[in-house]
C-alpha cells in the first residue's frame, strides 16, 4: 500500500512539475510578445515623427534630397515591420541617418533656433530613451525564456510543445550604443 501511495505522489509530483514548467514557457513566451510590442509601438512613434522633421529640415536644406529619400524608404521599412533582426539593421541605418539629419542642422543656425525643430529634436530624444527602456525589457524577457528553453528538465518539455528561442533586440555596431546627443543650444 505505500508503495502505491508513494508512486501516486511521484506521479502527481511529476505531472505537477509538467504543468509549472509547460505554463511558465507560455508566461515567458508572452512577456517576450509583450516586449516586442513596446519596442514596435515606440518605432511607430519615432516613424510617425520622422515625416515632420524631414519638412522642417527641408525648408532650410533643400538641397539635401538623397538623404531625405534615404530616411523616408528607412521610415517605410521601419512601418512593413519584419523579424527583429531586420528591425534592429533598420534602426541602426535610421539611427545614422537622423545622426546625418542633425549635422545637417548644425550648419544653419537658423533651423537651429527654429522651434518647431527643437520641438522635434525633444520629442526624438525622448522616443529614443524609450525604444532603449523597451528594449531592455524585451532582452530580459527573451534571456528569461532562453533560459528557461535550455535548463534542465525544462528544456525537455519545450522541446517537446517547440518552445523556439527568441532573437535579441541587438545594435551591432558599438558606435551606434549611445543614445543620439541632440543639443539644444541655440548659437
Amino acid at each position: 500500500m505505500s508503495f502505491g501511495v508513494g508512486l501516486l505522489g511521484l506521479i502527481v509530483a511529476v505531472g505537477g512539475y509538467l504543468v509549472y514548467a509547460y505554463n511558465s514557457l507560455v508566461s515567458k513566451k508572452n512577456l517576450v510578445a509583450e516586449g516586442w510590442s513596446g519596442i514596435d509601438v515606440q518605432l511607430k512613434r519615432r516613424a510617425d515623427l520622422i515625416p515632420n522633421l524631414v519638412e522642417t529640415v527641408k525648408g532650410y536644406a533643400a538641397h539635401e534630397d538623397k538623404l531625405f529619400r534615404d530616411i523616408a524608404e528607412l521610415r517605410a521599412k521601419s512601418i512593413a515591420g519584419g523579424s527583429v533582426n531586420d528591425q534592429s539593421a533598420v534602426g541602426q541605418a535610421m539611427s545614422a541617418a537622423l545622426g546625418r539629419l542633425f549635422a545637417i542642422a548644425e550648419a544653419y543656425p537658423e533651423l537651429k533656433a527654429d522651434a518647431n525643430f527643437r520641438d522635434l529634436q525633444e520629442k526624438l530624444a525622448g522616443i529614443e530613451d524609450e525604444i532603449q527602456m523597451s528594449r531592455r525589457y524585451y532582452n530580459g524577457a527573451v534571456r528569461n525564456l532562453n533560459t528557461m528553453i535550455e535548463s534542465f528538465p525544462s528544456n525537455f518539455i519545450a522541446n517537446y510543445f517547440k518552445f523556439d528561442k527568441a532573437e535579441f533586440f541587438e545594435i551591432g555596431d558599438a558606435a551606434q550604443r549611445e543614445t543620439p546627443k541632440v543639443d539644444f543650444k541655440t548659437r
